[in-house]
This record gives C-alpha cells, sequence and structure tokens, in this order.
C-alpha cells in the first residue's frame, strides 16, 4: 500500500522523542539532530502539522535541549519513564485527540525509544516515516541496527529533506521559500 509513504502535512504530526541535555552529550550525531529537528519544527509551523515532545526521566537526564524549547514554547512536554511513548496514556490520548495517521519521528535514542515507539504505533494503525538523519544512537551499529529494524516492522526511513519536500508538495510557495533559506544556510 503506497499510502504510507506519502506524507501530507494535513494527517501527519511530528514526534520528537527525547532529545535532552544529558543524551545529547552521549550521542555523536548531535548536532546534526538538533538542526534537522529545527528544520522539521519549521515545517510543522508553516503547514499547520501538531508537535508532541517526549522527555525520558527529566530529572535524570536533563530538559529537552534549550535550543528545541526555544523553538516550541507554546507545547506541552509529556514526561515519562517507560521507553515507549505509546505505554504513557498522556501521550496516546494526545495523539488520538490529534487524530491523523502519519507519525514523522525523530529523537533519541534510535534503538531504544524510537524503536519501542514505532514497532507500537505500527502495531496501533500508523504510517510511521523516521527520519534517519534525524535520530541517534550512541554507537553506530546500535542506530543502523534500529534503522533496519524499524523498516523491516513496516516503517518508512527517510530523511529531513525527503520529509520537508514531501509536505511542501511545490516550489512556488512562501514555505517553500521559508524551508529552502533554512536548509541551504546549514548545509
Amino acid at each position: 500500500m503506497l499510502e504510507r509513504f506519502v506524507i501530507e502535512a494535513e494527517r501527519s504530526v511530528l514526534l520528537i522523542i527525547d532529545i535532552q541535555e544529558r543524551l545529547v552529550t552521549a550521542v555523536g550525531e548531535a548536532d546534526a539532530v538538533i538542526a534537522n529537528a529545527l528544520h522539521l519544527i519549521e515545517l510543522s509551523r508553516l503547514d499547520d502539522i501538531p508537535v508532541l515532545i517526549t522527555q525520558q526521566y527529566p530529572q535524570g537526564l536533563g530538559p529537552t535541549v534549550q535550543a528545541l524549547r526555544d523553538a516550541l514554547p507554546e507545547v506541552e512536554y509529556i514526561n515519562k519513564t517507560s521507553f515507549n511513548c505509546c505505554k504513557r496514556p498522556e501521550f496516546l490520548e494526545a495523539l488520538k485527540t490529534i487524530d491523523r495517521k502519519t507519525v514523522i519521528i525523530c529523537g533519541i535514542e534510535t534503538h531504544i525509544c524510537v524503536l519501542q515507539t514505532c514497532v507500537e504505533l505500527l502495531a496501533l494503525g500508523y504510517f510511521v516515516h523516521v527520519v534517519r538523519d534525524c535520530v541517534a544512537s550512541r554507537s553506530k551499529d546500535n542506530k543502523e541496527t534500529a534503522i533496519e529494524y524499524m523498516r523491516d516492522a513496516g516503517a518508512v526511513i527517510t530523511t529531513t529533506e525527503t520529509v520537508l519536500f514531501q509536505a511542501l508538495k511545490r516550489a512556488d510557495t512562501d514555505n517553500f521559500k521559508t524551508i529552502v533559506k533554512r536548509i541551504i544556510k546549514v548545509t
């Protein structure tokens, strides 16, 4: 079914998993993950894509990184201790309230919280897009194995720019111009 591969802004939600102060210091790709998450947040603003953001045990791992907090001042954070976001009733309730079929996932760590959440969302009938250049693990092997695992489970493995351009659809819009300025500035 090709429907699961298509990103339509009006059918999508952005899920940012545990991009927290102490976790980013443990992963080698932290700067890229944060930059790409900021691109996805800008897309969410431009195209009215709701954002859910989780924090794993913030008392121990610290809050979400400041750059994301600054970009999302109005978002309520869902704190959790379970690795799988779906095990937190507030998360499932928020997702049901949003009522969108496609979940775009980014976050840390790929092989733990991202993977467990991805697999459960697939089991619940969601179309899941894992943004490969916006997830990270402490080891490359763990990340790559998790990416393969999620693909085998039925997730779409994608990249930040693929998500941006799939959602934007056209080059003759103000939203496109805003996003292009962001990605050309960074790359």
